[in-house]
């Protein structure tokens, strides 16, 4: 094997909805002057009513016509329900494709909403300017020329006289509000690009039975990802991340020019990393919510010219181009294969990589040494026999199939390490990621051995002038992933220079696809562990 370079081896309240006009001529009147107002600068555009065929010029005169002629005051359900842009943008769908009345908006119950579904994000009207329209803009920080209730001559003069005021506020300051809009455009359009992506591309009204099963088994994994906690332990994580992070900055040659996938992007820092390195494009992927941080992430970083960022599993949707030149992603789980993400990076593997392209990290092995602390085993398995004066060993049928995934004390380590399996990641197939293999521990240590601990080891290799590694194993500097313990039922002893002898088989488990099944033949027994 060739030498590597690694530094890491060593070491909100919400308002009453406020009574309805009852569409007296005066409260129209008074509507109708409001709304002129709001009009006076408003582009002419053509606006499909919500609720009715009607085509009005703008949007000021759409909501105002949903107003006096539907009884429906869309602001006021924007400020009742606290709609941030995408609650707005879904709200708006919602109506549009349901076709519901006006009445069904009101007395909506605080929770749940009836658009709180990603289905409502996609849009139901090409270019529908309601869906350009900012919310807060709408709710305006005056808010009197929104409201429904009529105001006194004096109260509206006020208003009047506030809102010139502001107008010559905003005049003075169009540079400003010009930036504005175009940040909020620029939004919208990445917002719009997954959005349109996914419409045109999902697979999932083709899904058969298994495979929306499997939609439902995912969605809590997807679901873990979209909190900010768990993307913080991994950025924390030094020996992962950096070792990405040097892979990509020390070879620069391997990514200049080149087209990058980015499989379960996370909050974007792989495809900064690559696009720092000379990537000339990017396309990161993501199925959980994390990815509308994502992109403010790069937005922020100025990287938006070179990052597109694509909402949904990587097996549901197309890519903007046919071929990527390169494919990394950070897919590892405890012993390797827990999560089973592998699984999504060959996908894209064998229908997107070119044919002299790479997936980095590239190389990958699976380790296994054995350990001896009579303490720890004490503390997790022969408690139940004495538990304040009572037998509960029945748990130990319970306890001991459970995988420990923890920081393994190197001072407990009674044997030399030994590889189980290596995985090429540009050639192993799916079903090589379920396997059985013999496996020899040289033991030196004379005490009892209590666990088979499993780690693994990462290699940037392919192409690279400067190679990383960096490892999970007990002996080196802790990691997120730790190491996996498998904890033996009956401990038995081992004499220094022993050759202890085993097998491991590892497969997916039926239930639940992205745990696994750990069976290990050793020392004359068969214990099988779970990792879930």
């Amino acid at each position: 094997m060739a030498e590597y370079a690694d530094t890491h081896v060593d070491g909100v309240g919400v308002e009453e909805m406020p009574e309805l006009s009852d569409g007296d001529d005066d409260d129209i009147a008074d509507d109708e002057e409001q709304w002129q107002w709001l009009e006076e600068d408003s582009p002419s555009v053509s606006v499909t009513c919500l609720f009715c065929d009607r085509l009005l010029s703008s949007v000021p005169a759409t909501l105002q016509h949903c107003m006096s002629e539907h009884q429906v005051n869309l602001v006021d359900v924007i400020r009742r329900h606290n709609l941030d842009d995408y609650g707005y943008i879904k709200m708006i769908n919602f109506i549009r494709s349901t076709k519901c009345n006006a009445s069904c908006l009101t007395g909506l119950p605080d929770a749940p909403l009836p658009w709180e579904s990603e289905d409502f994000l996609r849009p139901v009207l090409q270019d529908d300017p309601l869906l350009q329209t900012d919310p807060e803009e709408l709710c305006g920080d005056e808010g009197s020329s929104l409201s429904t209730c009529p105001s006194s001559g004096a109260d509206s003069q006020d208003a009047l006289l506030q809102r010139a005021l502001a107008a010559e506020e905003r005049a003075r300051c169009s540079g400003e509000a010009l930036a504005r809009a175009m940040d909020d455009l620029h939004k919208l359009k990445l917002l719009a690009q997954g959005l349109v992506l996914n419409t045109e591309t999902s697979k999932s009204s083709n899904l058969g039975p298994v495979a929306e099963l499997r939609e439902d088994e995912d969605e809590a994994y997807f679901s873990s990802y979209g909190h900010y906690g768990i993307h913080e332990e991994m950025l924390k994580d030094k020996v992962r991340t950096e070792s990405y992070r040097d892979f990509m900055y020390r070879n620069p040659e391997v990514f200049r020019d080149k087209v990058v996938l980015d499989v379960g992007c996370g909050t974007g820092i792989l495809s900064m990393f690559a696009a720092r390195s000379g990537a000339k494009k990017v396309i990161a992927v993501d199925q959980s919510e994390i990815i509308y941080q994502a992109m403010d992430i790069v937005r922020s970083n100025q990287l938006e010219d070179k990052i597109t960022l694509i909402k949904g599993r990587i097996e549901d949707i197309n890519l903007p181009v046919e071929k990527v030149d390169i494919i990394i992603s950070e897919w590892m789980g405890y012993f390797l294969l827990f999560e089973s993400m592998l699984d999504s990076v060959l996908y894209a593997r064998d229908l997107y990589l070119a044919d002299n392209g790479s997936v980095y990290p590239d190389l990958c092995s699976i380790s296994l040494v054995a350990v001896g602390d009579t303490q720890k085993h004490k503390d997790h398995i022969a408690f139940w026999d004495d538990v304040y004066g009572f037998n509960m060993e029945c748990m130990k049928k319970f306890v001991v199939p459970e995988a420990v995934v923890e920081v393994v004390n190197a001072d407990t380590l009674i044997s030399e390490p030994t590889v189980i399996q290596t995985i090429d990641c540009n050639r192993v197939c799916l079903s090589e990621l379920e396997f059985s293999s013999d496996f020899c521990l040289k033991i030196t240590n004379t005490t009892d051995c209590t666990a088979i601990v499993g780690y693994f080891d990462i290699f940037f290799d392919k192409g690279c002038s400067n190679k990383v590694m960096f490892s999970t194993g007990p002996q080196v500097t802790k990691t997120h992933w730790k190491q996996t313990v498998f904890l033996l039922e009956k401990p038995f002893s081992v004499q220094t220079g022993d050759e202890l002898r085993g097998k491991i088989t590892v497969r997916k488990n039926k239930k639940d696809p992205r745990s696994l099944l750990v069976t290990l033949d050793l020392g004359g027994m068969t214990q099988t562990c779970i990792l879930q």
